[in-house]
């Protein structure tokens, strides 16, 4: 029975001490406190970014026949070349040559502004080159005089040293003549300086003289380039005065006449910016003006402003007239039909080539980053994709290759927005 007792005492455990269990408390608590904080990093590295969503626009070209209509807008005739024609200085209108309608040639004469007080100016500066001229000629000759008076001193010098050499003379008299030589050469020295002040002189008053010239020549007002005279704007005896750039012709004040080459008449039109996309530059195009409704003008599309008027939500457009007459004047209500331009005919048997998409994509979608990318929305998580843009049609930014049309896009996407992070939209 003992024996049975001291086998069970041997297999009993013996209790850890009190502070083993405190370590082993510890290090439990250890270990679930780093795997709350590695779920928790890991929870907050994966966690969905919420963000903005926008989709590509698609417009499909037409495959309409050549000539169709595409689209109209209004606008107004316009002289490509026009001008508001001011005086450089101000001054009264002496002399008008011309009205509305003249015709002019590049020079040709307009106006003449009193001129008085710049002849007489003219007149004073010829004056003062004339005796800054005359000073000079005085100058000159007494840097003649003081150089023959430099000469005969030194002359005289050397004769005295030859004397005292031979005892003929006395001493004093090489003093003097030595004296004389530095006199004869301070007078020199003088004129040399008087001279140089006379060149000045004689440069500024030529100076003044062209000014003075000039002045005179700005009180004729001639024609900057062939033309035709679309309004007089003062008469003879009112004050006129520069104008500076960008003056509107029916609000110009001080102008003297409005100059506009009729040879160059185009049209500007509006155009709603998301219909921009349909016109192309060289585009074919009639237009018709209000004044005569029954007449219709071939014109082609010359220029597709690349900036938007974000008050109209509109883009500029030029359009060339190609047929002219004497009929059309410049700020004439017009409006302008775009037609379907031609396009080569489609081999014969061969099966036609669907109409291309031009995409667009908002520009707040697009970022750079060696290029310019996208964020694509695939399931939830963002990849993001290289792009190739091309022309710019408001806010919106026309990709030419990596998108098809039909995807989720992040709009304006953060700048720690990584290739395969997770998101959610809003």
């Amino acid at each position: 029975m003992s024996d049975l007792k001291a086998d069970l005492a041997s297999l009993r455990l013996n209790e850890a001490p009190e502070t083993s269990r405190k370590g082993l408390w510890i290090l439990l608590a250890v270990v679930i406190v780093a795997l709350g904080g590695g779920a928790l990093a890991w929870r907050s590295a994966n966690a969905a970014v919420e963000v903005a969503t926008v989709t590509p626009s698609v417009e499909r070209r037409s495959t309409a026949p050549a000539g169709t209509p595409v689209l109209t807008a209004s606008g107004y005739i316009v002289a490509r070349r026009e001008a508001i024609v001011s005086s450089k200085i101000q001054g009264r209108l002496s002399e008008l040559r011309v009205e509305e309608g003249s015709q002019l040639r590049e020079g040709d004469l307009i106006a003449r502004l009193e001129s008085s007080d710049f002849v007489a100016n003219v007149a004073r500066a010829q004056a003062q080159v004339q005796q800054a001229a005359a000073s000079q000629r005085s100058a000159d000759a007494s840097i003649q005089r003081a150089e023959a008076d430099v000469a005969e001193a030194r002359r005289q010098l050397g004769v005295s040293e030859r004397l005292i050499a031979d005892k003929l003379v006395p001493v004093d008299q090489l003093d003097a003549n030595k004296s004389r030589v530095k006199l004869a050469e301070a007078a020199l020295a003088q004129a040399s300086a008087e001279r140089e002040r006379t060149v000045a002189s004689a440069a500024l008053a030529r100076a003044d003289l062209t000014y003075a010239q000039a002045q005179l020549q700005n009180t004729v007002i001639r024609a900057p380039f062939s033309g035709t005279v679309v309004r007089k704007m003062a008469e003879i005896g009112e004050s006129v005065a520069p104008i500076p750039p960008g003056v509107n012709i029916s609000t110009a004040s001080g102008a003297i006449v409005a100059l506009a080459d009729l040879a160059t008449l185009e049209m500007e039109a509006d155009v709603n910016e998301a219909n921009v996309a349909k016109l192309t530059e060289g585009q074919p195009a009639e237009i018709t003006v209000e004044a005569f409704p029954d007449r219709k003008y071939k014109a082609v599309l010359r220029q597709v402003i690349p900036t938007a008027d974000r008050t109209k939500a509109t883009v500029l457009t030029k359009v060339t007239l190609i047929d002219k007459d004497k009929d059309l004047k410049p700020e004439m209500s017009a409006k302008v039909t775009f037609l379907e331009p031609q396009r080569a005919e489609a081999p014969v048997a061969v099966e036609a080539v669907p109409a291309k998409s031009v995409i667009l994509v908002p520009q707040s979608a697009v970022v750079n980053r060696d290029g310019p990318k996208v964020f694509e929305i695939v399931g939830d998580r963002v990849q993001m994709r290289t792009i190739a843009t091309g022309a710019v049609r408001g806010d919106r930014v026309i990709v030419t290759d990596g998108l098809a049309g039909s995807e989720t896009l992040v709009d304006k996407p953060a700048e720690t927005l990584k290739d395969g992070a997770a998101v959610k939209k809003r």
